[in-house]
């Protein structure tokens, strides 16, 4: 996500606190933060997608997803 709609983000929030926002303003926030939300999801699935487990012997494999236990 780029800079300057993270600190668009952190300005809304500021003001939000201090006067409150206009309906339109509370709508480019809700639509920043889904943006943040998504870019952050995908960054975060991508790192453990590269992640590796090594065991003791040495072998390498690659993590996978687990089934749901219940």
């Amino acid at each position: 996500m780029e800079d300057t709609k993270i600190k668009r983000i952190n300005q809304l929030a500021k003001k939000s606190r201090e006067q409150g926002l206009t309906p339109e303003e509370k709508q480019e926030q809700q639509t920043l933060r889904q943006e943040y939300i998504h870019a952050f999801r995908q960054s975060m699935i991508a790192q453990l997608d590269s992640l590796v487990i090594v065991d003791e012997k040495g072998n390498r494999r690659k993590v996978t997803k687990r089934q749901n236990l219940s």
